[in-house]
């Protein structure tokens, strides 16, 4: 028996509802996975392939949509069921039917993101690890936002780099930054909201009724700011999202700086994951923010 009838036999488990399998179209999709749409007779479900080894990636992706789901905030693909084939690890997640984004769905992704985050949380971190792109994101409880960040985010990064063979002015600089970085946040103290964790432009849509539906998380309880800070990282976010979000909850003014601080995480993941490229850019990152504190 085929990967798709196997995953078309767990969805029918999961959901308690006969779905027999028409085709398995192939959908132009991210770097890390291979995404499918298994087509039935009368319905549709969503469907992302990896390596049989990468269960656990999936299984953290699935929390991460239910824990987003219970908010009742912002509208995600509703997971389905993950698991393993013979061949594959999968996660099956309702099909939904996208359309264009225009000002009134752009407001709304930022009212709802400002409810998202507006919802208080007990700690720093998630009750598991997951990752971000395919690289462990490390998740240990803390209820010290600068320690949590330092050794589970940029430290742990840099770390990475430095097993890839990426020294020098990269590791000496970052190690100043990760010992100084409590000098960013004078005057401001993060407290812990639920965040989408990997918000780009590419991880948010519109649906057919209008309502902006967000995907692929990396989830974890950490400064709001992280999240905005991504939004702005490789664009694809109006001014209407950010005027709407800042009119619900109003971001302090260190942001401007922070959110640099923030997004070297992602860049740094990025090296770690796809190499040389984004080694200068890292550097100088670091650059900036080092001449910040001085």
């Amino acid at each position: 028996m085929g990967s798709f009838a196997i995953i078309s036999e767990q969805i029918e488990a999961a959901t308690g509802v006969a779905f027999k399998l028409v085709s398995a179209q192939p959908l132009a999709g991210g770097d890390i996975n291979s995404a499918f749409r298994l087509q039935g007779s009368d319905k549709s479900y969503f469907v992302k392939l990896n390596r049989i080894d990468l269960a656990d990636m999936f299984e953290a992706e699935f929390a991460g949509l239910e824990e987003l789901a219970k908010t009742q905030t912002l509208r995600v693909p509703a997971p389905v069921v993950c698991g393993q084939t013979a061949e594959y690890s999968f996660l099956a997640l309702e099909f939904l039917e996208f359309s264009r984004s225009g000002r009134d769905s752009d407001r709304l992704l930022g009212q709802q993101l400002a409810k998202l985050h507006q919802k208080p949380q007990s700690y720093f971190g998630w009750h598991r690890n997951n990752t971000i792109g395919s690289t462990l994101q490390p998740n240990d409880k803390n209820a010290d936002w600068l320690i949590f960040w330092r050794e589970q985010r940029l430290g742990f990064q840099l770390k990475l780099a430095a097993k890839s063979g990426y020294h020098g002015r990269l590791q000496s600089a970052g190690e100043r930054l990760c010992a100084d970085m409590a000098g960013l946040f004078t005057g401001y103290s993060p407290q812990p909201s639920l965040l989408h964790g990997d918000l780009w432009g590419g991880n948010t849509a519109t649906d057919k009724q209008g309502c902006p539906v967000i995907f692929d998380p990396a989830c974890y309880y950490g400064d709001r700011e992280a999240d905005m800070a991504m939004t702005e990282l490789f664009g694809g976010f109006s001014q209407d999202f950010y005027a709407a979000y800042r009119d619900s909850w109003p971001l302090d003014q260190g942001y401007t700086i922070r959110k640099k601080f923030y997004n070297l995480y992602h860049i740094l993941n990025h090296l770690n994951l796809f190499g040389g490229g984004y080694l200068r850019q890292a550097e100088s990152m670091v650059d900036m923010l080092l001449a910040e504190l001085n």
